[in-house]
């Protein structure tokens, strides 16, 4: 409750500032922002541009997201004077603190960048989407790979299981949830309310969605169990 406060607030600060930082069509271009979020800027200043870079970035034509993910795989690596100081640093003595340098200076710029993107509210929602963009570009451009491969392994870092809560569906759940319930049923397609109703009297349902607190009406998987002994072999004895 108290972080989803916190995050509306950071999501109204946004709206205010926006038009403090970018009145009269400064920093416009997605390259603009690109240079002031990686500069020495502001807390603030980060978090409003990050959220502007993103808009504009999802108002782009497929050409520009295109030259948007070139730049990132050509302008956001690794300096490789740093990394070749780095290796001999560790060669020379193979230490535990040389190595973690090496690591360091062997990570991409583009993680800084994407986990700074990453500061503004709803931002993880919106790098998901990016990456789909991303995915589909990836058969007829393969030196994107490395672009794709950094948001994976972000990803990854981000999202685990205790990202992730099992709720009970019924009738005191949201009504925004059981919408989405509703749309996203691929298998059985429920047809109206009344339907899901009657659905929810057979079986126990089960939701379980991915960072409840920013996301909450986002769900990920839903299971459905029997009530009767039965249903153990339906899910292989998956056990909540």
């Amino acid at each position: 409750m108290a972080l989803g406060r916190f995050q509306d607030f950071l999501s109204g600060l946004v709206t205010r500032q926006r038009g403090l930082f970018f009145s009269g069509g400064e920093a416009s271009s997605i390259d603009e922002l690109l240079e002031k979020i990686m500069g020495n800027t502001g807390e603030v200043s980060a978090i409003v541009t990050a959220r502007q870079l993103l808009d504009n970035y999802s108002d782009s034509d497929d050409e520009a997201k295109l030259a948007f993910f070139e730049k990132l795989e050509q302008d956001f690596n690794v300096n490789e004077t740093v990394v070749k100081l780095a290796y001999e640093s560790y060669a020379s003595i193979p230490s535990s603190s040389n190595l973690n340098k090496l690591s360091r200076a062997t990570e991409p710029l583009r993680h800084e960048l994407l986990r700074r993107l990453n500061q503004t509210p709803g931002a993880t929602h919106d790098l998901v989407g990016m990456r789909t963009d991303l995915l589909k570009l990836l058969k007829d451009h393969p030196q994107l790979k490395a672009v794709d491969e950094d948001f994976v392994r972000l990803f990854s870092s981000w999202f685990g299981r205790g990202f992730l809560v099992l709720q009970t569906i019924d009738w005191s759940t949201s009504a925004a949830i059981l919408e989405r319930i509703i749309r996203y049923e691929a298998v059985h397609e429920i047809k109206d309310w009344d339907d899901l109703r009657s659905r929810s009297k057979a079986v126990f349902d089960y939701l379980m969605h991915a960072m409840r607190s920013k996301y909450p009406a986002d769900p990920v998987a839903r299971f459905h169990l029997g009530n009767k002994g039965s249903a153990c072999q339906a899910v292989n004895c998956f056990e909540i």
